[in-house]
């Protein structure tokens, strides 16, 4: 049996026209291209900003270091310049310290070098004055001869010592060498004197003249005195008890003398003193030595020690009744 077109075809074909499909693919390669392009023109300005901006940082930078630099090597060489100004005042410093370590030193050793490290005994001849005489009659012509003879001890320089006194009165001389007097004296202050020369021999207490510079500026006319007769050969030593009075003295002495700093120390032409004991430990080297003790006592003291009687040079202001010995400045 023959069979149809019709049953020849099978039943599911379906024999209708359909439409093609859209491609996909196409379009979606399209948009993905289209999409990168717009990134990357995005893209472009944003880096290029940040590559500017990466680069100035990195010329600042530069600049920042080479300034740096620049510093750093302005910094050395003023480190090196002030180092070596600083290493050659410390070096004049510390020359300038050893140069008076070794001349404190020296003398320290001198000191010791005339030490006595053993203690001689004081022998202590009978004055004059107590002396009984053998002659019953003589008894009342004993104490005035002894009176004579110390009076007489500056005698043979009476002329050279009232010319000088009647110099200190007139106007002061302001010039005048060093250890001459600059200052001028009052008439008491040449009585005083005259008293302490002529009629006391050197040795006694006189008077304070009331306050200590009064008192310092009689004893620079003494002083003054005392240098045109001995030279050299002698050394004033003051006592006063306590710095201040002592810092007092030597400010008078100098302004009066026109002495400096230098002149006052053990080695020198005037020495201070606040004990006793090393006053009269000085005055026993200077006799030793063949030189004169020139002894000055401050009137705040209140007594002369027995030791210093011994010496043939020496003057003790006595503080009157209205005088205070416990304050540094004197009524």
């Amino acid at each position: 049996m023959e069979r149809t077109a019709a049953d020849a075809m099978p039943d599911d074909i379906d024999l209708t026209p359909q439409e093609p499909e859209p491609a996909e693919t196409t379009t979606d390669t399209t948009t993905e291209t289209s999409t990168d392009t717009t990134a990357e023109t995005d893209a472009n300005p944003l880096m290029a900003l940040a590559l500017k901006d990466l680069q100035e940082r990195r010329n600042a930078l530069e600049r920042d270091i080479q300034e740096l630099t620049n510093r750093k090597q302005q910094l050395e060489a003023d480190l090196k310049t002030s180092f070596a100004g600083q290493s050659d005042a410390i070096a004049r410093r510390v020359k300038g310290f050893q140069e008076y370590l070794g001349g404190a030193l020296q003398d320290l050793v001198q000191s010791v070098e005339s030490l006595e490290l053993v203690v001689q005994p004081m022998v202590v001849q009978p004055s004059p004055l107590d002396q009984k005489p053998a002659d019953p009659n003589q008894s009342a012509e004993a104490p005035t001869a002894a009176a004579a003879a110390v009076a007489d001890t500056f005698r043979p320089d009476e002329d050279l010592i009232r010319a000088a006194l009647e110099r200190f009165l007139k106007q002061p001389d302001v010039y005048a060498d060093p250890w001459n007097l600059r200052r001028s004296i009052d008439a008491k202050d040449i009585a005083l004197l005259e008293d302490w020369f002529f009629n006391q021999g050197g040795r006694g207490a006189q008077p304070s003249r009331g306050t200590r510079p009064r008192n310092i500026l009689a004893s620079a006319a003494l002083i003054a005195i005392i240098g045109e007769l001995y030279g050299d050969q002698f050394q004033c030593l003051v006592l006063a008890g306590g710095p201040e009075r002592l810092g007092e003295w030597r400010r008078g002495l100098q302004d009066a003398l026109g002495l400096g700093r230098e002149d006052f120390g053990p080695s020198s032409g005037i020495v201070l003193f606040e004990r006793p004991e090393a006053l009269v430990e000085r005055a026993d080297r200077l006799e030793e030595r063949g030189e004169v003790p020139l002894i000055l006592i401050d009137a705040a003291e209140r007594s002369v020690d027995i030791p210093v009687l011994q010496f043939p040079l020496w003057l003790a202001f006595a503080a009157g009744p209205g005088e205070r010995l416990d304050d540094d400045d004197l009524l």
